[in-house]
């Protein structure tokens, strides 16, 4: 049953009743029980979120994205369309017998957090296991091998600092700086 004040559109699936209250849920979309979902945030088309996955109050979703067990996205975050999360470093399938009892519980799994306000472009891959910073950037397409600090933008494969930006996202002159958009000083 969907909770008051939530929208799941018909083709949507949503079986977890923990989402906040003015959250929309797009075409196609699929959120799994024991899936966190905040308030006032929009999940776009053909997005998955598994169970253990927590998703903050505020947070943007763009299609085509995949939320796994093990990866909490902070309040403001925003995801561009098909980014991609992981969250085991080395990956096997437990069908095959060769990775023996690994998967039996979720020792394997490596949590990775999005730190609030953050922007995930689109196409990026990010591995498990990491932190990316409040307000930090992760370009389109970069992937991210590493921790990325607040504040930080990165860019290209792997993700390197190719500069910083303020809450506000406007590019700044130096980590620190106050930004000439909103004049407000990034604490990096």
């Amino acid at each position: 049953m969907t909770p008051p004040g939530v929208h799941v559109h018909p083709s949507a699936l949503a079986e977890t009743d923990r989402i906040g209250e003015g959250t929309r849920i797009w075409a196609f979309a699929h959120v799994l029980p024991g899936a966190v979902v905040g308030r006032d945030c929009n999940i776009g088309d053909h997005c998955y979120v598994e169970s253990g996955a927590v998703i903050g109050d505020g947070v943007t979703i763009k299609n085509g994205v995949m939320v796994w067990d093990g990866v909490t996205l902070e309040d403001g975050v925003f995801v561009g369309p098909g980014a991609i999360f992981t969250n085991d470093l080395r990956p096997r399938s437990p069908r095959g017998g060769d990775a023996g009892d690994r998967y039996a519980g979720d020792a394997w799994l490596t949590p990775t957090v999005v730190g609030r306000g953050a922007t995930i472009g689109a196409g990026a891959v990010i591995l498990s296991g990491l932190r990316i910073g409040d307000h930090a950037m992760v370009g389109a397409g970069a992937i991210v091998t590493r921790e990325v600090p607040r504040h930080a933008l990165v860019v290209g494969n792997p993700a390197r600092v190719r500069g910083w930006v303020c809450a506000c996202g406007h590019r700044l002159a130096d980590r620190g700086a106050d930004c000439p958009d909103c004049g407000s000083r990034s604490d990096g």
